[in-house]
């Protein structure tokens, strides 16, 4: 059995490989592991809960709820809430730790849960680790069961969305007044907040997929499924399009044009400029293997650096946190602006998304021209052994041949998903059929030989 922890938590479909028994097992060991037994107490001990709008949130709730509770520890609901609204709120409440129900981009039969400390950052490796031991009936065993007035109690937080979209609010100093904004909820956790916070800010927000609806939640909408906000754009002349994911913890933007803004292009936009106002600590931001050769060259063009990591967002805080870095993130557009948040956080980027445009004065289409990107295509190939790919001398060999075809004009990069059966083939260069060709030749070998 691999391990239960992927990149982000635990995920899988909801009520067939996240069981409503698993959750309980893990609110069991996490209570236990963060706070009971780092020295807590009924009264210290305070854990946050909080889910996207998928309609199995509710009954992962109710069993993870159970879990914390039969351990002695209290639990604190708050409802519907983005990702890094509960990671802010972790630390605003001074609660031992959190845990949020999601699973982020991924389809709505899919669900994930994944938790913070009392910092409000995600967990180590290490810790995840110890959590996971203890869903061992061994390690379980040792796990207390309180009784009496010890058990814990449920206390429901209502309306701390408020204080998040206080947090947000407070950190941009430019109004919006004068902007029209397309903002795609995708029927996720920002359903009811990104809306709230640019009409507050004086912006003319056309919503679209604004619905607590679980049912659709990144259906054909949201941050993997743009197409919709880029005809919107266009239709109302807005200045620019925001595309949230489920748990709000993404960003993908369109500009006036209609055309995508990804998350290299965002983070190359607001770093160049903090760049430029002296305001990036070490005239570097941190990105990740998948991160286009584009945005490396056009920092260091612009006298910074970028620091790469492997894959997923907690090596880029990792990597961030070591270095002292304020600005780090992913392709995909997780960012994470550290002077303000432990975590990616969607509507706080496009908040400093914003903001950057408005200091400027410069459309989002020439701001992103700043950024020459390289083509680069990226292969998904389903599989169901994915763990054993690296082992393959097969697989090994033709990628192998194609790096020595491209040499140091591109780069080929092949890794396992963390959250799904899949291996993610990415090849860049300068010429983006050869490209297409060595993609496809690769998951075609990869596909016979793991499927």
């Amino acid at each position: 059995m691999g391990r239960l922890f992927g990149t982000d938590g635990v995920r899988g479909i909801a009520n067939l490989d996240l069981t409503p028994e698993l959750a309980f097992k893990l609110g069991r060991a996490a209570a236990y592991v963060l706070v009971q037994n780092k020295g807590g107490s009924a009264e210290a001990g305070r854990v946050l809960v909080g889910r996207d709008t998928r309609l199995s949130g509710e009954m992962l709730e109710a069993a993870l709820i159970a879990g914390i509770t039969s351990v002695g520890v209290n639990v604190e609901v708050l409802g519907v809430i983005p990702t890094p609204g509960v990671a802010y709120l972790t630390r605003r409440l001074e609660a031992d730790a959190a845990a949020m129900i999601s699973a982020s981009h991924n389809p709505v039969e899919d669900n994930g849960i994944k938790f913070f400390n009392r910092d409000g950052y995600k967990l180590t490796d290490e810790v995840e680790d110890e959590i996971e031991s203890y869903l061992q009936e061994k390690m379980a065993s040792k796990i207390p069961r309180p009784t009496g007035l010890k058990v814990g109690r449920v206390l429901q937080r209502n309306g701390m969305e408020k204080e998040y979209i206080r947090f947000l609010l407070g950190t941009v100093k430019e109004r919006f007044e004068g902007y029209k904004v397309v903002l795609d909820c995708a029927n996720g956790a920002t359903y009811h907040i990104a809306p709230q916070v640019f009409s507050a800010l004086g912006a003319k927000v056309i919503p679209l997929n604004n619905k607590d609806d679980g049912s659709r939640i990144n259906v054909k909408c949201g941050s993997t499924n743009p197409q919709q906000l880029r005809e919107t754009v266009i239709k109302h002349g807005a200045q620019l399009g925001l595309a949230y994911d489920g748990d709000g913890d993404r960003l993908i933007a369109v500009d006036e044009k209609g055309n995508i803004v990804d998350g290299d292009l965002i983070m190359g936009i607001c770093g160049l400029q903090l760049l430029e106002e002296e305001a990036l600590p070490h005239k570097a931001i941190a990105v990740t293997v998948y991160s286009n050769l584009g945005l490396t060259e056009a920092f260091r063009k612009a006298g910074g650096d970028v620091v790469i990591t492997e894959n997923g967002d907690r090596r880029v805080l990792a990597a961030m946190l070591e270095k002292g870095l304020a600005l780090g993130g992913e392709q995909s557009g997780h960012i994470i602006f550290l002077k303000y948040n432990t975590t990616g956080d969607g509507l706080l980027t496009s908040l400093q998304l914003m903001g950057t445009i408005i200091r400027t004065r410069k459309p989002l289409s020439e701001l992103k021209r700043k950024i020459r990107k390289f083509p680069q295509l990226i292969e998904n190939v389903r599989v169901k052994r994915k763990e054993e790919w690296m082992r393959n001398e097969r697989i090994n060999k033709i990628i192998g041949d194609f790096q020595q075809k491209l040499g140091n004009e591109g780069r080929i990069f092949v890794r396992a998903s963390g959250t799904e059966p899949l291996i993610r083939v990415m090849v860049e260069g300068p010429e983006q059929d050869v490209l297409g060709e060595i993609a496809k030749a690769i998951a075609k070998v990869i596909e016979e030989e793991l499927s």
